[in-house]
């Protein structure tokens, strides 16, 4: 991030020039923007945020209840404010809220909904929960257990749906899983999807983030981000990526690489591919070598064997296209990393940036092979942070503790970082992110997790901004402040790189330039 500027100017959306206040000539016919010697930083680039997906006051919001009793309170509160609700959709339940840590299901929201259909979402966006009434609506019994947007789970003794639905990630969200829910659910109709994406776009730019890569998108829904640019309300780029779930056809793949060519401007760019290898540790779903500490009779699952994801990759990558594969399970990233071995051995090696995201528990002789292989690691500090995984803790046992989240062990190897929030998993601000990468504590700073993990400042916002320009082949345009990159920068009200850990939950972004235009001021 050095050496230091005292002032920069921009013209046609890039840096035209830079130095001490006395060098740079300021063009006075146009706006100028007194940072009062504080902190600008480069855009920062936020390499798995979900802007599609999170609802604000759309939804009601379900994170940090502790309880059934205080769910049905919020679900009653969100009622009182949209009495036009046709359906409840809620998103962030966490499963701390149920007795023993259990699945939810359809009985837990008797009475809770006012006779509406409810439909809420877990706090991974891995799984969801239905109401009886939604049951019924959404035209499901007994019978049904795989449908487009996910497998319905059913109850061991009497037969009948519980009311829980796994797999939605991976599933609702494709093309299939979206086409039918956008006939059912509101939610998931054109207007409430493109006023997700506008909130959070403008949330975006809020916390000084100015070029998002939004994980999980079919063809279809690269719309929504042409119409954000066509109203404007793209106040920050777009990376979008496009999803392969398993399935995916030599047809649709020509389909991708069509709709890709016509999107390769700075605002709104398409490239990378989104895959999974398996789910999450939390529902003991992810892929692991070992049976889990508290579940010792699974391992989890992988969505592939070996030689067919072998298959798969060496297939996207012979058509010149980037990975960006989901694994969380020790054996899931290890998978992973054998299949891109295998690809350069199939295919040669080129600059192919592939990247696993996640990441979060690795076998210590996986570590030195995403420097080896040139595989991006990207990870997202806040999921490690002590007060929000217990769960997580408690499901994978101590022996794999050591290398959870193994940033530090990562950037040791040369291996390039490139951090993110997984909005609306956890907080969209990065600050928030570097606090955890840098401590791996807890917001109220009495807990620290696995601290041989944790990196410096420095270190954490080369990963929010030059690891993720790298990572998403933009590095000569953007991740840093240079002369002819795009004029994409925040102001802090702090200097993050001189002040205490503490300090960085109490910064604040007072401004937000994208292409030399202001799209945040506080």
């Amino acid at each position: 991030m050095r050496p230091w500027a005292q002032a920069l100017s921009v013209q046609n959306g890039r840096i035209a020039a830079m130095g001490s206040c006395d060098d740079v000539t300021v063009n006075r016919s146009v706006e100028e923007i007194d940072a009062g010697g504080r902190l600008i930083i480069p855009g920062i680039i936020d390499s798995h945020n979900h802007v599609r997906l999170g609802s604000g006051s759309q939804a009601v919001q379900l994170a940090g209840a502790k309880s059934l009793t205080e769910i049905h309170w919020r679900i009653g509160q969100w009622l009182d404010a949209h009495p036009d609700a046709t359906w409840v959709f809620g998103e962030g339940f966490d499963y701390a809220a149920l007795p023993g840590h259990r699945h939810p299901t359809s009985e837990d929201l008797a009475g809770a909904c006012r006779g509406l259909p409810a439909m809420l979402l877990d706090y991974s966006v891995h799984a969801a929960w239905f109401n009886s009434e939604a049951l019924t609506a959404l035209g499901v019994d007994r019978t049904t257990y795989a449908v487009p947007y996910g497998h319905f789970e059913h109850d061991s003794d009497t037969g009948e749906l519980t009311g829980y639905l796994a797999d939605f990630a991976t599933f609702g969200l494709s093309r299939a899983g979206l086409s039918t829910l956008e006939k059912l659910i509101p939610a998931y109709g054109n207007p409430a999807q493109y006023e997700r994406v506008r909130a959070g776009l403008a949330m975006a730019a809020s916390f000084g983030i100015t070029t998002v890569v939004e994980p999980q998108n079919s063809p279809d829904d690269i719309s929504l981000f042409v119409k954000a640019r066509e109203r404007g309300d793209l106040r920050a780029r777009v990376i979008a990526t496009l999803f392969h779930p398993v399935g995916t056809t030599a047809q649709d793949l020509d389909e991708f690489s069509q709709i890709i060519a016509t999107h390769q401007g700075d605002d709104i760019r398409l490239g990378p591919i989104k895959l999974y290898i398996d789910d999450i540790i939390e529902p003991h779903t992810a892929a692991m070598f070992e049976p889990y500490a508290n579940k010792p009779d699974t391992n989890g699952r992988s969505y592939y064997e070996q030689s067919e994801f072998n298959r798969v990759i060496s297939t996207l990558d012979a058509r010149g296209l980037q990975c960006f594969v989901h694994a969380t399970g020790d054996r899931g990233n290890h998978m992973v990393l054998n299949a891109f071995e295998h690809t350069r051995g199939v295919n040669g090696v080129r600059d192919s940036r592939h990247q696993i995201v996640h990441v979060e528990c690795l076998k210590p002789t996986d570590i030195p092979r995403f420097a080896e292989l040139g595989v991006v690691a990207c990870m997202q500090p806040r999921h490690c942070a002590p007060e929000i995984i217990e769960e997580w803790r408690d499901n994978v046992g101590p022996d794999r503790w050591r290398y959870a989240w193994p940033m530090n062990s990562l950037a040791a190897t040369g291996a390039t970082l490139a951090f993110s929030s997984d909005w609306n998993v956890a907080e969209m601000d990065p600050l928030i992110g570097i606090y955890t990468a840098v401590t791996r504590a807890s917001l109220d700073g009495t807990r620290s997790w696995v601290p041989e993990e944790c990196v410096d400042v420095e270190t954490a916002l080369r990963a929010y901004t030059v690891g993720g320009a790298y990572a998403n082949f933009v590095e000569d345009d953007r991740g840093a402040l240079k002369l002819g990159y795009l004029a994409d920068f925040a102001v802090l009200s702090e200097n993050v790189l001189e002040c205490e850990p503490a300090a960085l939950l109490d910064t604040k972004v007072e401004t937000t330039v994208l292409g030399g235009s202001i799209v945040y001021n506080s």
